[in-house]
């Protein structure tokens, strides 16, 4: 076996699982599996299989998920760069498939980065409900909106936050929650060697404290009849079973859910936690929490047994890494509800004169410009500028515009911008927060005070002069026939490889598509074989790349 595991760990695995420990072992010599989703915000999961370039096969529990050889290399075709699929690990597909979100559920992804989950609840949501994504690490948050963006999603919020200040904000308030648990990380031995190297680290007992924070507080945020989905890639039956077990304990108001099994999934194992329990052995203390004054509360009779119907994903069994599932489902009457204020109909403020909704954290409206700056200089004659003295004062003169944009110059100049360019109908409260206007799908006060990440679909922002600059979110949102002027680059030519590298194009107006009364002149709306990618802005023959610099393809 070419991976050191802990000795610990090792003889953890050999007493629990007895029998099937030589299979276990024997799967840390195997490949580890890949996987691509397809991103049906996008493409529909048929017209994929048609235009794929890749050999594929299906992954039984996942019906968007494909297996595929890495040697492929999925990341490195003009595809992925439209954000027609996510490459994710096969087992990691399964807790968004459980957790069965539908069009128009309010959903929120606690600890979300790098955005995997959250984009496969986006798309089963297909526009309609809401998504608020957080993650605590205000650095993974980065990579979580980069691929909630790619993935062409418009009903999302992106939060930094811990769950305790966002269930002071969202008190019984989401239809569905997915729990992706921060855990000790033992199923993912066989994919990254660095998880052995930090099992010590992120102990079983630090994580146990952390995971029954995050239930407490999550249940608070759930409304009645809602669904928690609770998973780990973990094995310890502490931070699995166990964990459910208290939280039923402390929570009576909840049941273990329906999750249909696949063949290739084994069901919980009680019996693990129940032994260590007895024993008074295991690795966190929270397996001997008692109820005030009274016993353990593992230790009470039939505590642990509903958890053999959540499932437990064995790299030995299926083609995946080691994950464990488990749906929770509050006993009460699932209360109807109003849809959600600015999510069912066009953008509000289009227009309309009356003003935004107060930003999550913007500034205050700073009115128009003062007459006679210093610099103003009456009637005398100019002077002349070198060059680094003429983009000095651009600089300074972008920066000064920024900082006194009031909300009503950035809501102008992007409802004016979606006028020309997005007749199309946008969904959301248009919301100004600094320099950058969003369509937030949720009530904006409910943002306030919290981190924000981005405050929904973001639009673009206004820089020097009044100018609107659409958000690449924007273009990679948008479907061809969205926007008024469009261009279709081929995925088998060098031109789709140039724009995602960001050179300049060449081409005539002839193959701009454009709207009736549109003109060729202004931003574009680059497609790769159909499907949006990005913005351009072309003119007399040129088309100036606006793919972002961070983005762009190195390969």
């Amino acid at each position: 076996m070419s991976i050191q595991l802990p000795p610990l760990f090792e003889s953890r695995m050999q007493r629990w699982l007895g029998s099937e420990y030589e299979s276990f072992i024997a799967s840390y010599d195997r490949p580890r599996y890949a996987g691509i989703r397809v991103n049906t915000l996008k493409i529909d999961a048929d017209e994929f299989l048609a235009a794929s370039p890749f050999g594929l096969k299906p992954i039984p529990w996942c019906e968007t998920g494909y297996y595929i050889d890495e040697n492929q290399r999925p990341g490195k075709h003009p595809y992925y760069h439209a954000g027609l699929y996510y490459i994710q690990e096969p087992s990691a597909m399964e807790p968004a498939e459980a957790l069965r979100p539908e069009p128009g559920d309010r959903v929120l992804d606690l600890c979300a980065a790098p955005g995997g989950k959250s984009t496969q609840i986006a798309a089963k949501l297909r526009g309609e409900g809401i998504l608020v994504t957080n993650d605590i690490s205000a650095e993974r948050t980065k990579a979580l909106a980069k691929n909630i963006e790619m993935s062409g999603v418009r009903n999302a919020v992106v939060l930094n936050e811990t769950p305790e200040r966002i269930a002071e904000k969202f008190p019984a308030y989401f239809d569905k929650i997915l729990i992706d648990a921060p855990c000790s990380g033992e199923g993912m031995f066989r994919k990254d060697p660095d998880a052995v190297r930090q099992w010590e680290k992120h102990s079983v007992e630090v994580c146990t404290v952390m995971q029954r924070d995050i239930l407490d507080t999550v249940a608070s945020m759930l409304a009645s009849g809602g669904r928690i989905v609770y998973s780990t890639c973990t094995f310890s039956p502490e931070e699995n079973e166990a964990m459910i077990a208290l939280f039923l304990a402390r929570h009576p108001d909840f049941a273990v859910g329906e999750l249909p099994h696949s063949p290739l999934f084994a069901p919980g194992r009680p019996e693990w936690a129940a032994g260590l329990v007895e024993s008074g052995g295991g690795l966190s203390p929270l397996l001997h929490e008692a109820a005030p004054g009274g016993e353990p509360l593992l230790s009470r009779p039939g505590a642990l047994a509903p958890t053999a119907r959540a499932a437990r994903i064995w790299p030995h069994l299926a083609e995946g890494e080691g994950h464990f599932v488990c749906v929770l489902e509050h006993t009460g009457e699932k209360a109807a509800r109003a849809c959600a204020a600015g999510t069912a109909g066009p953008l509000v403020g289009a227009g309309e004169e009356r003003p935004a909704e107060a930003p999550a954290g913007g500034r205050k409206d700073r009115g128009p410009k003062a007459a006679g700056r210093a610099g103003d200089r009456g009637g005398a004659a100019p002077r002349r500028e070198d060059k680094a003295a003429r983009q000095a004062r651009g600089r300074q003169k972008d920066a000064y515009i920024r900082e006194e944009a009031s909300e009503e110059t950035v809501r102008r100049a992007c409802l004016d911008f979606l006028a020309e360019q997005v007749p199309a109908p946008l969904r959301g409260t248009l919301l100004i927060s600094g320099d950058y206007a969003y369509a937030c799908p949720v009530e904006p006060e409910r943002l306030r005070g919290l981190k924000v990440r981005r405050s929904g679909f973001q639009l673009g922002m206004v820089k020097a002069g009044g100018r609107f600059v659409p958000s690449h979110a924007l273009a990679a949102a948008l479907k061809p026939a969205e926007s008024a002027r469009t261009v279709r680059l081929s995925s088998a030519q060098p031109e789709a490889i140039s724009y995602l590298k960001g050179e300049t194009l060449t081409f005539g107006q002839e193959r701009i598509e454009r709207a009736a009364g549109a003109e060729a002149k202004g931003y574009v709306l680059v497609t790769i074989d159909g499907y949006s990618a990005g913005w351009g802005k072309w003119a007399a023959g040129v088309l100036k790349n606006e793919y972002p610099a961070g983005w762009r393809w190195n390969g």
